[in-house]
């Protein structure tokens, strides 16, 4: 049995899945960043600033003992104006108290006095300067504290102070949309690939003894859709090519039995003796060859599978037909069966050949010494035991392949076991195969 490698075939549906994931991924990061970059064209160039500015204010934010606003030259604060020269700004408290820093610009000093009122601000554009001021809050240690700061000579990236101050929105925005998009993409996936997955059932189920058999067209995405089409098509072809091999051994046996025939009476009719005596054997070999060849190839066709059969008649005929037989070459023949009758419904003629070519082949090959016994059970079970010397492991399953010989010089053609399993499997039954040095048994249950 083929086995098909799990890591040489990945998942279609896997990979479909993570990789449209990940591509409706990068495209909401890249909406992100786009939106950041351009906001930042419409928002201050001191924006990067901001952030740090108003947190060295709030931490130096405090009140004297009087209640009076004031700044404290914490280690932050005296770093920001080292390397801030031209660093200014105004600090107010919502009730109006402020403390300014640096250089004022002119254009911006009138504003001092009123920096409490604004909670947050951009100022630029203006003809009167060219001087780039914003206005920010700050939580502090005294309450809210409003910002009014320019002149800083560090901008930062303002695209990275965006999504920072951002980020409540782009990460709640990924939340949602993230387990959405893992969750919604395999199974939009899935439902797409549901029609390919019916479609490769299908073919697992086709099989020589059904014709005309197709896959579906229908409901197949276009691009797949080539695809069954083709496999269709080679159908066709094979379909085409196997029934002309089919007529070709059905006509070629049917040709055989004539001059077989004329053989066989045409040796009849000389003097006795042993060159008489083998080439009757040969011509009834070849005449046996011939049935079988056109049993094997006629059975694929029988539908005729609904009559009501008793196994153990079958079974006693088959006997009482091939007894001299066995006995000629050398074996004891017996029949054991656990009850009178076992009906069962099935072609009567086919069953006969089965239970038949069993008998045979233990005769062709139990070693010409032993008892031959067929066995019939209550459960079906139809059994031809030989105590021959067996067959090997590695060739139990393929005796049951057409034209496979154990030995290539066996006198047989390889179709009695093969007719076997095609007569049973016809009927929905199965063959088993037993053996070892002492023997082997060959059961079919129906």
């Amino acid at each position: 049995m083929t086995r098909v490698a799990k890591t040489s075939n990945p998942s279609l549906w896997w990979r479909l899945s993570w990789q449209l994931s990940l591509v409706i991924v990068a495209v909401v990061a890249a909406v992100i960043i786009g939106l950041c970059v351009w906001a930042t064209t419409i928002m201050s160039p001191n924006m990067a600033m901001e952030e740090t500015v108003g947190a060295v204010i709030g931490e130096a934010a405090a009140r004297d003992h009087q209640g009076r606003f004031l700044l404290r030259e914490t280690p932050g604060l005296q770093v920001l104006k080292q390397q801030n020269a031209t660093l200014w700004f105004v600090a107010a408290t919502t009730d109006g108290a402020h403390v300014s820093y640096g250089t004022i610009p002119p254009a911006y000093a009138q504003l001092a006095g009123l920096v409490h009122l604004f909670d947050d601000a951009d100022i630029r554009g203006s003809a009167v300067t060219r001087e780039i001021a914003t206005i920010d809050s700050a939580e502090t240690a005294i309450g809210e504290v409003r910002i009014l700061s320019g002149g800083a000579s560090s901008k930062g990236w303002p695209v990275l102070a965006l999504l920072l101050r951002a980020y409540p929105i782009y990460v709640s925005l990924i939340a949602i949309t993230l387990p959405a998009i893992f969750l919604a993409v395999p199974q939009i996936v899935r439902r797409e690939l549901a029609r390919v997955s019916d479609v490769a059932q299908k073919a697992s189920e086709i099989e020589p003894h059904r014709p005309d058999t197709r896959l579906p067209v229908e409901g197949v995405a276009r691009e797949v859709a080539p695809l069954v089409i083709a496999f269709n098509g080679a159908l066709e072809r094979l379909e085409s090519e196997f029934r002309k091999r089919q007529r070709f051994l059905i006509d070629a046996a049917h040709e055989l039995r004539t001059p077989i025939a004329i053989m066989q009476t045409r040796i009849d009719g000389m003097p006795e003796g042993v060159e008489r005596g083998r080439m009757l054997k040969d011509v009834a070999r070849l005449a046996d060859t011939a049935e079988q060849l056109l049993a094997f190839e006629r059975n694929d066709q029988a539908t005729e599978l609904h009559e009501t059969v008793d196994l153990v008649a079958i079974a006693q005929t088959v006997v009482a037909d091939l007894a001299p037989l066995a006995i000629g070459a050398g074996y004891q023949i017996s029949l054991q069966s656990d009850i009178e009758h076992l009906v069962r419904q099935g072609s009567p003629s086919a069953l006969e050949r089965a239970i038949s070519n069993l008998v045979r082949n233990a005769i062709e090959y139990g070693g010409n010494t032993g008892a031959i016994t067929i066995s019939v059970s209550a459960d079906g079970r139809i059994g031809v035991t030989d105590e021959g010397s067996g067959i090997p492991d590695d060739q139990q399953e393929l005796v049951f392949e057409p034209f496979y010989r154990v030995s290539p010089s066996s006198k047989g053609a390889g179709l009695g076991l093969s007719l076997v399993k095609q007569i049973v499997e016809n009927h929905g039954g199965g063959v088993s195969l037993k053996s070892g040095p002492t023997g082997t048994e060959v059961t079919f249950r129906l």
